[in-house]
């Protein structure tokens, strides 16, 4: 940790603003960035394939695989602005070599966990690390490319942060049933040594000299007490007593979320500037990011254990089955962008959760013995092609609402709500689906939860579509500048995160 800490003293070749992508340097940035965020990216989409195998193993109820999934978006959706933001005032390079220690030392933590709770605890401490390393790696790229480089090695990050993300069932599934669910964690620990000495020996540091203000961290936690409120209300309803610790939980929770909006409202530096949300657009854009994500986080969660609870999978198997949704939208993302920038991105928010939201309903042809081709793939590939239709516009259209020179946050704005929509998700809908205890073990019970759950998640998504429809002013192109091409990218679990200043350091 001492030299994370002293990394900025170092000196690889080249400066921030100037490095060639040809160059071996522009190589060992692009390398450095792509191991780091594709390691998180991996964590999103693996972790999900071997929950039955998680809660078999340590005697865990249906709460605690929730709490594997929400404890780590709870502190990333909670902490990455501040991440971005301690990047940009004290070094990106710096930050993210102490995110990605910092997410390998949790996620050692994590294969080691003897009980849930210690699971759980390693999770929050995962989010943490996340939180520090995510908005620094295209930060970094920005900051260090020279301008005419930039888009190129922006796609390159993209491409290959999708290719982990795709493979992350796949390799998380073998790694379940060939060894232990464990080594899902442990394999962080490679590309987390190789990600940190990449970065001391070729990137370049950089920060925003301007960057001056005190950091919102009373802001930041009472985002994290507030969320984390709400989310305990809904995991944990009721204790073993049957007393409501929940609603109390809650309340507080509401409180602390109030606080923080008040608090943004007076403080100078703002976590979340209020003012963005005087958009009609931008805030559409944001409760059509909620809904979306909000119910593509519910499909992740339910259908990998309705694959291995119900339809008999091995995990590898379920891991596989989930593998066409990402390889279309690494397809056709590019082609969705451009069709948004002649047409605009009206009609593609509203036909795109719509498509998504079919395929949901078609997720309930997936019981037991379920045949991949006829019962699975087919809700895949139109969830697929419905996520792709309106990711890219989604983007393009929340940077396009702000002032250029909130570029940044605005987009980073627009990752956390993704994954506060997601935490939320996996929190309530299985309290929505009467799921609880051991049900997940259970086919027939997780079965008819399945459903209803399927039945929620589409309804958000026409959620979505209403809000794009009767909101969204109609517009014929999005302007070249912020149009969506190969430089955006989406992960499996949110928008990408675009550095809240990383211009003004490049």
């Amino acid at each position: 940790m001492g030299d994370a800490v002293r990394a900025d003293r170092a000196a690889p070749r080249g400066a921030a603003g100037s490095v060639a992508f040809s160059s071996g340097t522009g190589r060992g940035v692009l390398l450095a960035t792509v191991l780091a965020s594709g390691m998180a990216m991996l964590d999103g989409t693996v972790v999900n394939v071997a929950l039955p195998h998680i809660g078999a193993d340590l005697h865990a109820e249906l709460s605690g695989l929730q709490w594997t999934i929400t404890g780590y978006t709870l502190t990333l959706a909670a902490l990455i602005l501040l991440g971005g933001s301690l990047g940009d005032r004290y070094g990106r390079r710096r930050i993210f070599v102490i995110g990605t220690i910092w997410f390998a030392a949790a996620s050692a933590l994590c294969g080691l966990a003897p009980s849930i709770e210690v699971l759980i605890g390693a999770r929050l401490l995962q989010g943490v690390g996340g939180a520090l390393l995510t908005p620094g790696s295209l930060a970094l790229i920005q900051a260090t490319f020279r301008k005419d480089d930039r888009a190129r090695a922006i796609g390159a990050w993209s491409g290959l942060g999708g290719v982990a993300t795709a493979i992350g069932p796949l390799v998380g599934g073998w790694l379940v049933d060939a060894a232990s669910w464990r080594f899902v964690f442990y394999l962080n620990l490679p590309l987390a040594a190789v990600a940190v000495a990449v970065t001391l020996r070729y990137v370049p540091e950089s920060r925003d000299p301007q960057d001056t203000g005190r950091f919102d961290v009373l802001g930041a936690v009472l985002c994290a007490l507030g969320l984390a409120g709400l989310t305990y209300a809904l995991v944990e309803p009721t204790d073993a007593a049957g007393r409501p610790v929940g609603l109390i939980a809650g309340v507080l929770g509401v409180a602390a979320l109030v606080a923080f909006l008040l608090r943004q409202r007076r403080v100078a530096n703002p976590m979340l500037p209020l003012g963005l949300f005087r958009s009609r657009t931008f805030s559409t854009i944001n409760a059509v990011t909620f809904a979306v994500y909000a119910g593509l986080s519910g499909l992740m969660f339910f259908v990998v254990l309705q694959l291995q609870t119900v339809s008999g999978y091995s995990a590898f198997a379920a891991g596989v089955s989930l593998l066409p949704f990402t390889v279309i939208m690494l397809a056709l993302s590019a082609t969705s962008g451009r069709v948004a920038q002649q047409i605009g991105p009206r009609i593609q928010l509203i036909v795109g959760p719509a498509l998504t939201a079919v395929g949901m309903l078609l997720t309930l042809r997936i019981g037991p013995h379920a045949n991949y081709l006829t019962d699975v793939l087919p809700a895949i590939v139109v969830v697929g092609l419905g996520m792709t239709v309106v990711v890219a516009p989604l983007t393009a259209t929340v940077l396009a609402a702000a002032d250029e020179r909130h570029a940044g946050i605005a987009s980073g704005v627009n990752n956390a709500v993704a994954r506060a929509a997601g935490l939320l998700a996996v929190a309530a809908l299985p309290l929505a689906a009467g799921l609880s205890g051991a049900a997940y073990r259970e086919p027939a019970a997780f079965d008819h939860g399945f459903r209803i759950a399927m039945v929620i998640c589409a309804g958000l998504l026409v959620v979505g579509a209403v809000l794009s429809a009767a909101l969204l002013r109609p517009t014929h192109r999005l302007t070249a500048e912020r149009a969506p091409t190969s430089r955006v990218s989406c992960s499996v679990t949110g928008p990408p995160v675009e550095p809240s200043r990383a211009s003004d350091g490049a």
